[in-house]
């Protein structure tokens, strides 16, 4: 039985991996954070002195998705998605958080200076929902908002009900 492929993208702190993490628990797909990939396989090629952090090299790590993806059942979540090649995906869901919830979640994650106010910034300019709507067809594009633990759990309904019904169209 063939699974769909989803990305879960946005802004740092707007709840990808929680998300992501309690889907894959409850439909049995395949959860990969990219991050946490790249750190495991040191996939860099280089570090980023201003936001003091690594870079991602994002041709090896599409490479080391390409046979994971083709099997579908896949849920991708990281914070970038204009590299992914887009017969990845069967739908993208962008997260977006108000600002004073996600400025405190940034902080608590010791984000500050340049690092904090830039990824503010990207929020409330939408920038990773247009880079998602660049990168992919307009219609499976969709935003959800992920401010509480309400939200959440409308956004696993959601998503949860939209599995069902592209794998009964699928199979």
């Amino acid at each position: 039985m063939r699974r769909p492929n989803l990305l879960l993208t946005g802004t740092p702190g707007v709840g990808k991996t929680t998300l992501g993490k309690e889907l894959a628990s409850r439909t049995g797909m395949t959860y990969i954070n990219v991050g946490d990939m790249a750190k495991e396989g040191e996939l860099y090629e280089g570090f980023d002195e201003e936001y003091d952090c690594p870079i991602l090299d994002e041709d090896r790590v599409v490479d080391e998705l390409e046979d994971k993806m083709s099997e579908g059942g896949v849920i991708i979540d990281y914070h970038g998605c204009d590299f992914f090649p887009e017969r990845w995906f069967d739908i993208v869901f962008v997260l977006r958080t108000e600002n004073s919830f996600l400025y405190d979640r940034l902080e608590s994650r010791g984000y500050k200076g340049k690092k904090l106010e830039d990824n503010i910034q990207c929020e409330i300019f939408q920038t990773l929902y247009e880079e998602a709507m660049s990168s992919y067809r307009e219609e499976i594009v969709h935003q959800l908002p992920s401010n509480t633990p309400e939200d959440l759990e409308r956004n696993l309904d959601q998503i949860m009900q939209w599995i069902e019904q592209w794998t009964k169209d699928n199979n």
